[in-house]
């Protein structure tokens, strides 16, 4: 009911809009009148009926169209302000563009209809797409490790008894392997649902880098096998203010990746710098008169490189998409986690550059512009 209510008074606005269109649009030709021909007058009021086609539904048009072909007559063709026509050919040409408006009309907006057609199908197809991606993506992603799960907790319960310590300690490993993959799929599912449906929101604190760093690299303990992880944090780095959450999830997939791309023993290098930009202005001053202002813009720069291979210079511009995975990369993965950082990074209004190093390897430069402040400021706050 509400939504017929809806319908019932958009339709009534569409009506009233196309009459006032063609009334102003009238108006304006009955001004000009003296300075063109009336036949002038009847493409200027064709183009607007074509207008109101492109932005209404039909009904709308079909009323422009007539509306517009009896103003044409009564105010525009000899004898005016009347409806008859005296001349034949003046008879025919007013048949013919109450024709031609009509089927222009009707022809624009139908065009205007099969292109929303086309794209809902793309969309459609899109979605599908989407959908099956989705779908053999994450059931591999989540069937491995659950079989996992439930092949070592059925023969800890059926063979309990007869394995011996070190079995048992494997198997629980191997549970727990799986559970954090396990666990690692949903997150990445979970936060690019909150990226998509546009719910998310920072919680910004201020952060100490070093910290945040090394929060991510620990979480990466029994991932990051024989690779080697390097910090490089300046003495007395200031604090930002960051949703130090979001950001430890933005290292962790960048590390993650990296670990997955590089082969054992490579080494992972994260470093942090800050610019700072002074930005001056002038404003005027009830007293003083005009004053420079200057107002400071910080920008914290983190960089994430290694000493692999690096990417393939075609799939550059590809890896931050959706489900998006590199040409003969590993199994596993379900290529949200690059996607997944360059939201994260977006919301905190930055962005993120990836390039190859010509020595060899590959970095992921993030530029995030927030609030900063050095401990001992902080504390005097």
């Amino acid at each position: 009911m509400k939504r017929h209510q809806i319908n019932q008074s958009n339709k009534a606005k569409q009506f009233f809009i196309s009459i006032l269109l063609v009334c102003v649009v009238s108006a304006l030709c009955y001004v000009l009148s003296p300075y063109s021909g009336y036949r002038v007058i009847a493409l200027i009021l064709l183009v607007n009926v074509s207008l109101i086609a492109m932005l209404f539904d039909i009904l709308p048009v079909l009323l422009s169209a007539l509306l517009s072909a009896l103003i044409w007559n009564f105010f525009f063709i000899p004898p005016k302000f009347t409806l008859a026509i005296h001349d034949a050919e003046d008879v025919l040409m007013f048949l013919m563009y109450f024709v031609i408006a009509t089927l222009n009309g009707v022809l624009t907006y139908k065009i205007r209809q099969m292109k929303k057609e086309t794209l809902k199908r793309e969309e459609k197809e899109n979605a599908i797409k989407l959908y099956n991606t989705l779908f053999n993506s994450l059931s591999h992603e989540l069937q491995t490790p659950i079989a996992t799960i439930i092949g070592s907790t059925d023969t800890l319960k059926e063979n309990g008894t007869k394995l011996s310590d070190k079995n048992k300690n494997d198997l629980v490993d191997e549970i727990s392997i799986a559970s954090l993959r396990l666990n690692e799929q949903v997150e990445n599912l979970l936060d690019i649902s909150r990226l998509e449906s546009g719910y998310l929101k920072l919680k910004r604190d201020w952060c100490d880098i070093n910290e945040l760093i090394y929060s991510a690299v620990n979480k990466l303990q029994n991932k990051s096998g024989k690779h080697k992880i390097e910090i490089n944090v300046p003495e007395n780095f200031p604090l930002f203010n960051l949703d130090f959450g979001i950001m430890e999830q933005v290292l962790y997939n960048l590390l993650n990746n990296a670990i997955q791309h590089t082969a054992e023993n490579s080494v992972i290098s994260v470093s942090v710098r800050y610019t700072t930009t002074i930005v001056g202005h002038f404003e005027k001053d009830n007293y003083e008169g005009e004053m420079r202002r200057d107002s400071v813009s910080n920008k914290l720069v983190l960089t994430v490189s290694d000493n692999g291979k690096g990417f393939p210079e075609d799939e550059i511009g590809k890896v931050f998409n959706k489900f998006y995975r590199l040409h003969n990369s590993k199994t596993g993965g379900t290529g949200l986690g690059l996607s997944i950082v360059k939201g994260f990074v977006e919301a905190h209004k930055g962005t993120i550059l990836l390039r190859n190093i010509p020595a060899g390897g590959a970095e992921f430069i993030i530029e995030i512009p927030a609030k900063t402040s050095h401990l001992n400021a902080l504390k005097n706050e």
